[in-house]
C-alpha cells in the first residue's frame, strides 16, 4: 500500500484520480458537515462545484425532499436553506432529504476527484471508520487537503496525518510519500489538543471572528461518528457493505 497527501486539489488536474482510491478531507468544515447529515438520516449529499449549478440542480428535483446548503467565506448564501456549520445538519431538519451543498473548498475538491474509483469523505468525527475501511480494501490511497482558498491548511493536513496514523497501525506494510511523511510529523507535533489546533490555524481563527466557535468544538470530536460517505454516481451517501 501507498499513501500520498495532496496539500491543495488545485495543484492537480481531475483525471490524475481516474481509478484511485482517493478520500477527501476539509475538516472546518465540509467533510464535517457531510458526515453529521448522512449520520443524521440525510437521504444524500450533492457536492457541486459552484453556487450557480446548486441552485440550478435544487430547482430540478423534488421540492420539499430537497434543501441547499452551503457557505461562501463562512457565511450562509442568501436564498439557501443551510450554511455549512454541521450543528444545523439535524436529524429533524436533514433526514430523508437530498441536501445540494456548496462550500468555498471541500466540495470542489469532491468535485475534481470524481472520477476516483472509490471517493470517501474524512474528518476528525469519522476518522477510525474511514481508516478501518482503507485498510480492508489494501488499496494504494491518495488523500487531498481541501485547503483554504488553494492554500495549504493546518487542520486537514493534521487530520490526513492521524488518518494515516490508524492505518499504519494496523497494516505494516505502507510506502509513504514525502507529503505524507511530513503529514505524519505535523499530527505528531499538533494532535494533542485538536480544538486549541483549530483555534490557532487560520481558518479556525476566521471562523471564530465568525462567530463559529461552537463549530470548532464539534468538529474536534474524534470518532464521534461511524458514517462511511462514499461518492456514488453525483452523489455522496452512506457505504454500505
Amino acid at each position: 500500500m501507498k499513501i500520498n497527501v495532496i496539500f491543495c486539489p488545485v495543484t492537480v488536474d481531475e483525471l490524475y484520480f481516474t481509478n484511485r482510491t482517493t478520500v477527501v478531507i476539509d475538516v472546518l468544515r465540509a467533510s464535517s458537515v457531510i458526515t453529521t447529515a448522512l449520520q443524521n438520516g440525510a437521504k444524500e449529499i450533492i457536492p457541486v462545484a459552484n453556487v450557480e449549478f446548486a441552485v440550478k440542480l435544487s430547482g430540478g428535483m423534488f421540492g420539499g425532499q430537497t434543501l441547499l446548503g452551503g457557505e461562501r467565506n463562512t457565511k450562509k448564501i442568501e436564498g439557501f436553506a443551510l450554511g455549512n456549520s454541521p450543528l444545523e445538519y439535524t436529524r429533524e431538519i436533514v433526514c430523508g432529504k437530498s441536501i445540494v451543498l456548496y462550500t468555498t473548498n471541500g466540495t470542489k475538491a469532491i468535485a475534481k476527484a470524481k472520477f476516483s474509483e472509490n471517493l470517501f469523505i474524512c474528518s476528525f468525527l469519522n476518522l477510525s471508520a474511514v481508516a478501518k475501511h482503507l485498510v480492508e480494501l489494501r488499496k494504494d490511497i491518495e488523500i487531498i487537503c481541501s485547503g483554504r482558498a488553494n492554500h495549504f491548511s493546518l487542520e486537514d493536513t493534521i487530520c490526513a496525518g492521524k488518518l494515516i496514523s490508524e492505518i499504519n497501525e494496523a497494516f505494516d506494510d505502507i510506502e509513504f510519500s514525502d507529503s505524507a511523511k511530513a503529514s505524519l510529523i505535523l499530527c505528531q507535533s499538533f494532535s494533542g489538543d485538536i480544538l486549541q489546533m483549530f483555534k490557532n490555524s487560520e481558518h479556525g481563527k476566521i471562523l471564530m471572528d465568525n462567530g463559529f466557535e461552537d463549530d470548532l468544538i464539534f468538529c474536534s470530536r474524534i470518532n464521534s461518528s461511524a458514517a462511511l460517505p462514499i461518492l456514488s454516481g453525483s452523489a455522496v451517501k452512506l457505504f454500505n457493505k
